[in-house]
């Protein structure tokens, strides 16, 4: 059945070093979508709020894996 609604699934973008923690100015890790629009976060300050943030977030985009491989090369 065709009802003429399409959904649409969007990646979420890769964060990168423009992208800033926005309680510190840190690179983020992290981004936490919510209905009122969207956080970033460094690792320090998303393990400080990501507890509190995730149960009303749409969607939590989590990077930090990349702080182990960076200092890992």
């Amino acid at each position: 059945m065709d009802d003429g609604v399409s959904t649409t699934v969007v990646e979420p973008v890769q964060l990168t070093a423009s992208d800033r923690c926005d309680a510190c100015g840190a690179r983020a890790y992290v981004r936490v979508e919510l209905e009122s629009g969207s956080l970033l976060f460094c690792g320090h300050h998303a393990n400080q709020h990501l507890e509190k943030l995730a149960p009303t977030a749409k969607h939590v985009h989590d990077e930090r894996h990349r702080l182990t491989e960076e200092s890992a090369s």
